[in-house]
Protein backbone atom coordinates (compact mmCIF):
# COMPACT_ATOMS: atom_id res chain seq x y z
CA UNK A 1 0.00 0.00 0.00
CA UNK A 2 1.45 3.56 -1.13
CA UNK A 3 1.33 5.37 2.44
CA UNK A 4 1.16 9.11 1.29
CA UNK A 5 -2.53 8.25 0.35
CA UNK A 6 -3.45 7.19 3.58
CA UNK A 7 -5.21 10.21 4.32
CA UNK A 8 -7.42 10.12 1.43
CA UNK A 9 -9.02 6.65 2.99
CA UNK A 10 -10.96 8.45 5.72
CA UNK A 11 -14.98 9.39 4.11
CA UNK A 12 -14.61 13.09 3.97
CA UNK A 13 -15.25 15.31 0.99
CA UNK A 14 -11.71 15.20 -1.10
CA UNK A 15 -11.60 11.83 -0.25
CA UNK A 16 -15.25 11.26 -1.74
CA UNK A 17 -14.44 13.55 -4.63
CA UNK A 18 -11.12 12.02 -5.71
CA UNK A 19 -12.70 8.35 -5.13
CA UNK A 20 -15.23 9.44 -7.67
CA UNK A 21 -13.13 11.29 -9.63
CA UNK A 22 -10.95 7.96 -10.17
CA UNK A 23 -14.03 5.52 -11.00
CA UNK A 24 -14.80 7.96 -13.78
CA UNK A 25 -11.35 7.73 -15.06
CA UNK A 26 -11.11 4.24 -15.06
CA UNK A 27 -14.68 3.36 -16.21
CA UNK A 28 -13.59 5.95 -19.04
CA UNK A 29 -10.79 4.34 -20.22
CA UNK A 30 -12.72 0.99 -20.69
CA UNK A 31 -15.65 2.74 -22.21
CA UNK A 32 -13.10 4.59 -24.93
CA UNK A 33 -11.81 1.35 -25.65
CA UNK A 34 -14.98 -0.23 -26.18
CA UNK A 35 -16.66 3.01 -28.08
CA UNK A 36 -14.00 2.78 -30.60
CA UNK A 37 -14.33 -1.07 -31.51
CA UNK A 38 -18.50 -0.09 -31.57
CA UNK A 39 -19.62 -1.99 -28.88
CA UNK A 40 -22.90 -1.87 -27.82
CA UNK A 41 -21.65 -0.61 -24.16
CA UNK A 42 -19.41 2.37 -24.84
CA UNK A 43 -17.91 5.51 -22.82
CA UNK A 44 -20.82 6.84 -21.41
CA UNK A 45 -22.22 3.21 -19.77
CA UNK A 46 -18.77 2.25 -18.45
CA UNK A 47 -18.31 5.50 -16.67
CA UNK A 48 -21.94 5.41 -15.16
CA UNK A 49 -21.56 1.63 -13.96
CA UNK A 50 -18.14 2.43 -12.42
CA UNK A 51 -19.30 6.25 -10.57
CA UNK A 52 -22.48 3.94 -9.47
CA UNK A 53 -20.26 1.16 -7.95
CA UNK A 54 -18.31 3.35 -6.09
CA UNK A 55 -21.14 5.44 -4.94
CA UNK A 56 -22.65 2.27 -3.78
CA UNK A 57 -19.18 1.47 -1.28
CA UNK A 58 -19.04 5.21 -0.35
CA UNK A 59 -22.85 4.65 0.81
CA UNK A 60 -22.05 1.69 2.93
CA UNK A 61 -19.40 2.92 4.87
CA UNK A 62 -20.77 6.08 5.34
CA UNK A 63 -23.86 4.53 6.97
CA UNK A 64 -21.63 2.45 9.06
CA UNK A 65 -18.40 5.11 9.81
CA UNK A 66 -20.64 8.39 10.07
CA UNK A 67 -24.14 7.59 11.31
CA UNK A 68 -22.83 4.14 13.51
CA UNK A 69 -25.66 1.87 11.21
CA UNK A 70 -24.47 -1.23 12.83
CA UNK A 71 -24.54 -3.04 9.34
CA UNK A 72 -23.35 -5.52 7.19
CA UNK A 73 -21.33 -2.80 4.68
CA UNK A 74 -20.32 -4.92 2.52
CA UNK A 75 -23.83 -6.19 1.42
CA UNK A 76 -24.46 -3.33 -1.08
CA UNK A 77 -21.73 -4.03 -2.72
CA UNK A 78 -22.42 -7.73 -3.18
CA UNK A 79 -25.71 -6.42 -5.09
CA UNK A 80 -23.63 -4.65 -7.29
CA UNK A 81 -21.54 -7.56 -8.51
CA UNK A 82 -25.17 -9.52 -8.55
CA UNK A 83 -27.04 -6.97 -10.39
CA UNK A 84 -24.08 -5.91 -12.99
CA UNK A 85 -24.92 -9.26 -14.51
CA UNK A 86 -28.59 -8.06 -15.76
CA UNK A 87 -27.06 -4.98 -17.82
CA UNK A 88 -24.14 -7.82 -18.50
CA UNK A 89 -26.73 -9.84 -20.45
CA UNK A 90 -28.48 -7.02 -22.73
CA UNK A 91 -25.26 -7.18 -24.32
CA UNK A 92 -24.83 -10.88 -25.04
CA UNK A 93 -26.14 -11.74 -28.01
CA UNK A 94 -26.86 -14.81 -30.87
CA UNK A 95 -26.39 -13.88 -34.54
CA UNK A 96 -27.69 -15.79 -37.40
CA UNK A 97 -24.30 -17.41 -37.71
CA UNK A 98 -25.07 -18.78 -34.69
CA UNK A 99 -22.22 -16.85 -33.40
CA UNK A 100 -22.35 -15.64 -29.63
CA UNK A 101 -21.22 -11.71 -29.60
CA UNK A 102 -20.97 -9.67 -26.11
CA UNK A 103 -19.35 -11.77 -24.00
CA UNK A 104 -16.25 -9.56 -23.30
CA UNK A 105 -17.95 -6.22 -23.24
CA UNK A 106 -20.42 -8.52 -20.38
CA UNK A 107 -16.75 -9.41 -18.63
CA UNK A 108 -15.89 -5.96 -18.84
CA UNK A 109 -18.92 -3.97 -17.86
CA UNK A 110 -18.48 -6.50 -14.87
CA UNK A 111 -15.17 -6.06 -14.24
CA UNK A 112 -15.44 -2.01 -14.63
CA UNK A 113 -18.37 -2.24 -11.34
CA UNK A 114 -15.38 -4.35 -9.41
CA UNK A 115 -12.82 -1.51 -10.29
CA UNK A 116 -15.84 1.01 -9.17
CA UNK A 117 -16.23 -1.08 -5.72
CA UNK A 118 -12.58 -0.76 -5.29
CA UNK A 119 -12.92 3.21 -5.94
CA UNK A 120 -15.04 3.54 -3.22
CA UNK A 121 -13.27 1.68 -0.97
CA UNK A 122 -10.26 3.53 -1.35
CA UNK A 123 -8.03 1.25 -2.50
CA UNK A 124 -7.30 3.32 -5.49
CA UNK A 125 -3.83 1.08 -6.31
CA UNK A 126 -5.76 -2.34 -7.26
CA UNK A 127 -8.66 -0.22 -9.00
CA UNK A 128 -5.47 1.43 -11.42
CA UNK A 129 -3.82 -2.00 -11.44
CA UNK A 130 -6.97 -3.77 -12.42
CA UNK A 131 -8.02 -0.91 -14.72
CA UNK A 132 -5.00 -1.20 -16.86
CA UNK A 133 -4.71 -5.15 -17.20
CA UNK A 134 -8.11 -4.90 -18.58
CA UNK A 135 -7.80 -2.37 -21.08
CA UNK A 136 -4.53 -4.54 -21.93
CA UNK A 137 -6.81 -7.82 -22.32
CA UNK A 138 -9.24 -5.72 -24.34
CA UNK A 139 -6.56 -3.88 -26.37
CA UNK A 140 -3.43 -6.14 -26.98
CA UNK A 141 -4.66 -9.58 -25.60
CA UNK A 142 -7.27 -9.53 -28.54
CA UNK A 143 -4.43 -9.15 -31.10
CA UNK A 144 -3.11 -12.46 -29.62
CA UNK A 145 -6.61 -14.62 -29.64
CA UNK A 146 -7.16 -13.40 -33.22
CA UNK A 147 -3.83 -14.62 -33.96
CA UNK A 148 -4.56 -17.99 -32.47
CA UNK A 149 -8.19 -18.56 -34.30
CA UNK A 150 -6.49 -17.75 -37.63
CA UNK A 151 -4.05 -20.24 -37.19
CA UNK A 152 -6.07 -22.70 -35.58
CA UNK A 153 -6.49 -26.19 -37.31
CA UNK A 154 -10.02 -27.00 -35.77
CA UNK A 155 -13.24 -25.67 -38.43
CA UNK A 156 -16.60 -26.22 -37.99
CA UNK A 157 -19.41 -25.28 -41.30
CA UNK A 158 -22.69 -25.72 -41.48
CA UNK A 159 -23.65 -26.37 -45.13
CA UNK A 160 -27.49 -26.41 -46.40
CA UNK A 161 -27.81 -28.65 -49.42
CA UNK A 162 -30.46 -28.64 -52.36
CA UNK A 163 -29.78 -32.52 -53.07
CA UNK A 164 -27.52 -35.31 -52.35
CA UNK A 165 -25.58 -34.81 -55.63
CA UNK A 166 -24.66 -31.01 -54.13
CA UNK A 167 -23.65 -33.24 -50.90
CA UNK A 168 -21.58 -35.59 -52.72
CA UNK A 169 -20.06 -32.51 -54.10
CA UNK A 170 -19.00 -30.94 -50.70
CA UNK A 171 -17.44 -34.03 -49.69
CA UNK A 172 -15.68 -34.40 -52.65
CA UNK A 173 -14.21 -30.99 -52.35
CA UNK A 174 -13.30 -31.77 -48.81
CA UNK A 175 -11.20 -34.51 -50.14
CA UNK A 176 -9.74 -32.76 -52.65
CA UNK A 177 -8.20 -30.37 -50.47
CA UNK A 178 -7.11 -33.18 -47.98
CA UNK A 179 -9.29 -31.75 -44.86
CA UNK A 180 -10.33 -34.53 -42.55
CA UNK A 181 -13.47 -34.76 -40.81
CA UNK A 182 -13.71 -35.05 -36.97
CA UNK A 183 -17.31 -35.36 -37.01
CA UNK A 184 -20.29 -34.70 -39.34
CA UNK A 185 -23.65 -35.01 -38.42
CA UNK A 186 -26.70 -34.60 -41.03
CA UNK A 187 -30.04 -33.56 -40.59
CA UNK A 188 -32.52 -34.00 -43.42
CA UNK A 189 -35.78 -34.13 -43.48
CA UNK A 190 -38.39 -35.59 -47.05
CA UNK A 191 -39.27 -33.19 -49.20
CA UNK A 192 -36.65 -30.44 -47.26
CA UNK A 193 -33.52 -29.38 -47.96
CA UNK A 194 -30.40 -31.14 -46.22
CA UNK A 195 -28.32 -29.65 -43.96
CA UNK A 196 -24.74 -30.90 -42.82
CA UNK A 197 -22.21 -30.05 -39.99
CA UNK A 198 -18.68 -30.60 -40.57
CA UNK A 199 -15.82 -30.43 -37.69
CA UNK A 200 -13.14 -30.40 -39.90
CA UNK A 201 -9.12 -30.53 -38.99
CA UNK A 202 -7.55 -28.16 -41.70
CA UNK A 203 -3.83 -27.23 -42.50
CA UNK A 204 -2.28 -24.18 -42.28
CA UNK A 205 -2.46 -23.81 -46.45
CA UNK A 206 -5.97 -23.39 -46.47
CA UNK A 207 -7.88 -20.27 -44.34
CA UNK A 208 -11.31 -21.00 -42.39
CA UNK A 209 -12.53 -17.84 -44.86
CA UNK A 210 -11.10 -19.40 -48.08
CA UNK A 211 -13.48 -22.74 -47.46
CA UNK A 212 -16.57 -20.97 -46.83
CA UNK A 213 -16.15 -18.60 -49.63
CA UNK A 214 -15.42 -21.67 -52.30
CA UNK A 215 -17.94 -24.04 -50.43
CA UNK A 216 -20.84 -21.41 -51.11
CA UNK A 217 -19.76 -21.75 -54.99
CA UNK A 218 -20.41 -25.40 -54.62
CA UNK A 219 -23.36 -26.58 -57.59
CA UNK A 220 -26.68 -26.86 -55.04
CA UNK A 221 -25.05 -25.47 -52.15
CA UNK A 222 -28.15 -22.73 -50.43
CA UNK A 223 -25.97 -21.68 -47.63
CA UNK A 224 -22.67 -22.09 -46.03
CA UNK A 225 -22.18 -20.68 -42.12
CA UNK A 226 -19.15 -20.44 -39.79
CA UNK A 227 -19.89 -22.34 -36.48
Amino acid sequence: MIACLDNLREIDLLSTFIRMLLAMICGGMIGIERSCRRRPAGFRTHILICLGAAMTTLTSQYLYTKLSYYTDIARLGAQVVVGIGFIGAGTIMVTRQRRVKGLTTAAGLWSTAIIGLCCGAGFYEGAVCAAVMVLLVEGVFSKFEFWLMHNARQFSVLVGYKDMDAFNNVIRYIRDLDLEINDLEITRRSGENGFASFSLRIHRKIRPDEIVRDLSRVTGILTVEEI
